[in-house]
């Protein structure tokens, strides 16, 4: 296979780049031009295999109250000898009345198991125009996932489709971690998904078990460097970085730490949840605060009007590597559903127009 992975990211108009209804540039096109934008992801992905919890998982997300994705798993959640009609039920799932939201995905088997074309073959034959995502679990190296993105593109012009399916790749072994920044270029990825359990458990025993749950997942130096080499990688590559699961189901605070812990120290930006008790301190801990929000707001709002150039406010200086960070605390606002302030709620209204 030709090596075809670019260099830099790649640049395209951005979504949201429109003017201000004010005549005044908004804050993409006025910070970023044509970069390529980070996409807008919910800060959560809840995973579940069996079609009783995929179901109840989609009812749960067209009630609204929460903001977060569904990815629907046939890789762990399919019998042995049933992965076609796991398969199967799942892209049934997902075109069906249920996705109201369409925001549901799926995982797929691991490239060294025989079910994968055929779990592709299903899933983009049959829910290909619904498809939020598709998740490649334990890649090895760039290349896996240059052959996935390759399978996924022969698909959808197969089907004649007409769009682009989003992609995520988990990283969880030792080739991917290496490979990280040249994944993280393959066209079409949005997301990274760093899998704790799965790296820790590739080490023989050298990471103790206690490294796969917190407080140890995040302070082994192993697993401290692969974290910031997976969230680095993506961030560098306009990906966006997700973190791994909490294995603690009835502990809703534990949860909310370990999100807190992968956004704040690692600069993580979303992350799997397993059970629906899970879903809400995530998107909690992922978004910005009210006073952020405020502050994001008051700053940008002062930034449009004079034309995006450099300001003084409340005594403190601004300019464009300011803004652009305060224009990164809306946006995650807004992917998480938080209510913004009027004079910021209208910088989204050209992409949900």
């Amino acid at each position: 296979m030709p090596d075809r992975l670019p260099g830099p990211p790649a640049h395209r108009a951005p979504e949201g780049s429109s003017p201000a209804r004010s005549g005044r540039l908004a804050p993409q096109a006025a910070l970023y031009g044509r970069d390529r934008p980070l996409p807008a992801l919910a800060p959560c992905v809840h995973y579940a295999g069996s079609e009783r919890f995929i179901a109840k998982a989609l009812a749960l997300q067209g009630e609204r109250r929460l903001n977060f994705d569904v990815a629907a798993d046939c890789e762990d959640g399919a019998p042995v000898g049933g992965e076609r009609e796991h398969a199967r039920m799942i892209a049934r799932l997902i075109a069906g009345d249920g996705n109201r939201c369409d925001r549901a995905g799926a995982r797929i088997h691991d490239l060294s198991h025989p079910a994968w074309r055929d779990d592709l073959e299903i899933l983009v034959g049959e829910c290909g125009d619904r498809l939020a995502f598709l998740t490649l679990p334990k890649a090895e190296s760039a290349d896996d996932v240059l052959r996935f993105a390759d399978a996924v593109a022969l698909g959808v012009a197969r089907r004649g489709l007409g769009r682009e399916i989003p992609l995520a790749v988990m990283i969880e072994t030792h080739g991917a971690v290496h490979d990280a920044w040249r994944i993280a270029a393959v066209p079409g990825l949005v997301s990274l998904d760093f899998g704790t359990l799965d790296f820790v458990s590739a080490h023989h025993g050298a990471i103790p078990a206690a490294a796969m749950e917190s407080p140890g997942q995040f302070d082994h130096p192993l697993l401290r460097r692969a974290k910031c080499e997976t969230a680095a990688a993506a961030l560098a590559h306009a990906v966006v970085p997700a973190h791994g699961v909490t294995r603690a189901l009835d502990d809703p605070q534990a949860v909310f730490e370990d999100a807190r812990r992968a956004r704040q120290e690692f600069g993580f930006l979303r992350m799997w949840s397993i059970h629906p008790s899970q879903i809400e301190p995530i998107v909690r801990a992922m978004q910005p605060s009210p006073a952020e929000i405020s502050e994001a707001a008051a700053v940008l709002a002062a930034a449009q009007a004079a034309d995006w150039a450099p300001l003084a406010a409340a005594g403190k200086l601004h300019d464009r590597g300011s803004y652009r960070y305060f224009w990164s605390v809306l946006q995650r606002a807004h992917a998480a559903g938080t209510a913004l302030p009027d004079s910021a709620a209208g910088y989204f209204d050209a992409t949900h127009d």
